[in-house]
């Protein structure tokens, strides 16, 4: 959305409500000048960036966006890092480099260039190993296109205190084969990224199911927009150790369709 608009649409929503928004290091804009916009915008809204990509960024330029969120609009504001897809890695080096090793030696030079507090940080995981890493340097992790059982095992491995925020996938269409053809193309296109098959795979999916979007892979990562089967799935996230769970409509509805099911049955926002 055009800035205006998605600063427009940021009020409804605090209006409406809702008490966190995500936004993600991808679309073009640049995260943390769209999280000072929505903050500005807002009373109590909480940002969370889920992930800034640590290639596209030095730690240091890192920390001190972060530090000076955090100071302006403190509670509000909340980061999470990953190391991103090698296609969306412009330095070659850096892409081929061990994401572990690369993700520990980014949190030791913002540790380094850290002068102001921080907001809480948190990594985007999906295998043991950056969980792990995420548990003991951070305040907790974020999963992507992660069934239920994924939050389960990573509660075990990372112990009751670190905070985990896991990713529900939502379908808000309303025809049945229209809804299973498009998601399944989303699906299709993230799957397609080799750190999410891998982790698909040791969630106990096959290559066969990964290959073709079966319909175990589409119901475990996938829930109906249907009050009953929504609430059913995000007790499920809860029970299973998830502390927050973000809801994704997909595939990616338009901005206004978005707005119209968050903040249906509201009164238009008295004042902007």
């Amino acid at each position: 959305m055009p800035a205006a608009d998605a600063v427009a649409a940021v009020r409804d929503i605090e209006y409406a409500g809702l008490r966190t928004i995500w936004v993600q290091d991808y679309s073009g804009v640049d995260p943390f000048v769209r999280a000072t916009l929505y903050l500005q915008a807002t009373t109590n809204l909480v940002v969370a960036l889920g992930v800034a990509n640590v290639h596209a960024r030095s730690a240091r330029t890192m920390a001190a966006a972060a530090a000076t969120l955090h100071e302006a609009f403190p509670g509000r504001f909340l980061l999470g890092l990953g190391v991103s897809h090698t296609h969306l890695i412009d330095d070659p080096t850096a892409a081929t480099a061990p994401p572990l090793q690369t993700m520990h030696n980014y949190l030791e030079a913002m540790a380094s260039a850290g002068r102001q507090q921080s907001p809480p940080y948190f990594l985007g995981a999906l295998g043991p190993r950056m969980s792990a890493l995420a548990a003991e340097r951070t305040h907790g992790l974020h999963s992507y296109l992660c069934p239920v059982r994924h939050t389960a095992v990573t509660r075990a491995l990372v112990g009751a205190t670190t905070w985990i925020a896991s990713t529900q996938l939502v379908s808000m269409e309303a025809d049945a084969l229209e809804a299973d053809s498009r998601v399944r193309e989303y699906l299709a296109v993230c799957t397609s990224m080799p750190n999410y098959g891998r982790n698909l795979r040791r969630c106990g999916f096959t290559d066969h199911d990964i290959d073709t979007v079966s319909a175990d892979l589409v119901n475990a990562l996938v829930v109906a927009d249907e009050p009953a089967a929504l609430h059913a799935r995000l007790d499920e996230h809860r029970k299973a150790g998830a502390d927050h769970v973000v809801i994704q409509f997909v595939p990616p509805p338009r901005p206004a369709t978005v707005l119209a099911r968050l903040c249906a049955g509201l009164a238009p926002v008295p004042t902007r």
